[in-house]
């Protein structure tokens, strides 16, 4: 009689990950963070988009310019490939001298909107103020600039009968079109990070050496990812998704997005050994206790597993898990002050 999840959980199994960080640095592999990284990113595609896309330059258009009080709004679309003008949000704080710090703040499956602290009806204000969704508000409140990008397969950025139909995202058909091509949803998502960074670097009034990145679910996904494939984020804060594939993706019984999954991955290695490509900058999961989609265990597993690598590398007190009592949401109390540490 067959058993899905029997099956599946013996089709992980029956290999060994080709990267497994931590046997890496115990055994002393040379360079052993620079061949992990090249073959991550050819499979999340971000190499061939790289190629795709050689010398191509981003350039930016200020659309509207907001005075919040102790920030100013702006909106601006970024041209993130030829084809594709990718809207942003950019947070900038009033009262501060000098080059500051930037907080870079990827959304999940939600809007963008709702980062910047824009809402268009009371579900929305009562899910950004219950579930601290408001980040980048919260970023340039520090005194940092925050930017908001959207995430591809979003907004303006999703398929023309997606917009028509109004549905939230596009990342089925983002997923299906970019295996065509030797993409993936999460390398376009990386690539545009890397696409701000370089505008960022360029135009706005920031210090290159504190860039951190911080988001929530599909969010802390995209976090995790650009810090491990892009060493200029100096700080890394994935909130409610840093867990283990097998753990969180594997079983059956949870849901996640099409976007979330890589080909091969598993034969790479484990979420932590992605995560492990981020050490020695500071790494901060934030996550809920009762977080259904990633089950407390298996975050715990692979935090344990991370602080190892950490600790290898002789930097075992730059890596923190902050533990809030709620579920899928993001912990403003369990972010600020660890960044605070590195930024102020």
């Amino acid at each position: 009689m067959y058993e899905s999840q029997t099956h599946f959980d013996r089709s992980y199994a029956a290999f060994e990950p080709e990267h497994d960080v931590l046997r890496s640095i115990k055994s002393v592999v040379k360079d052993w963070d620079k061949i992990f990284r090249k073959k991550l990113t050819e499979a999340i595609g971000l190499q061939n988009i790289g190629s795709d896309l050689q010398g191509h330059v981003p350039t930016a258009v200020r659309h509207t310019a907001t005075d919040m009080g102790n920030h100013v709004r702006e909106e601006w679309s970024l041209s993130v490939e030829p084809t594709v003008d990718l809207p942003l949000y950019v947070l900038r704080p009033k009262f501060t001298k000098g080059l500051v710090p930037l907080v870079l703040t990827p959304h999940g499956h939600g809007w963008p909107h709702i980062y910047a602290g824009i809402f268009r009806n009371e579900v929305e204000r009562k899910s950004m103020v219950e579930g601290d969704r408001d980040i980048a508000v919260q970023a340039v409140s520090e005194g940092y600039m925050a930017i908001v990008p959207t995430a591809r397969g979003f907004g303006d950025t999703r398929t023309e009968r997606d917009r028509h139909d109004d549905r939230l995202h596009s990342c089925r058909t983002q997923l299906l079109h970019g295996l065509l091509a030797g993409r993936t949803p999460i390398g376009e998502r990386v690539w545009d990070m890397q696409c701000v960074v370089d505008w960022a670097i360029e135009n706005l009034e920031i210090d290159p050496s504190r860039i951190a990145a911080t988001g929530n679910s599909g969010g802390g996904f995209t976090t995790i990812f650009a810090a491990a494939c892009d060493r200029r984020i100096s700080v890394a804060m994935p909130g409610s998704y840093f867990s283990t594939f097998k753990g969180s993706l594997g079983p059956t019984h949870l849901n996640h997005c099409d976007c979330m999954y890589v080909p091969g991955i598993l034969r790479l290695g484990e979420l932590y050994d992605v995560a492990g490509l981020i050490a020695p900058r500071p790494f901060n999961a934030i996550h809920g206790r009762l977080d259904e989609g990633f089950p407390i265990e298996s975050v715990e597993y692979a935090y344990e597993r991370l602080k190892q690598i950490y600790g290898c590398l002789g930097a075992g007190s730059e890596c923190q898990l902050y533990v809030g009592d709620g579920g899928h949401r993001y912990y403003k109390e369990g972010a600020w002050g660890f960044l605070a540490k590195y930024f102020k």
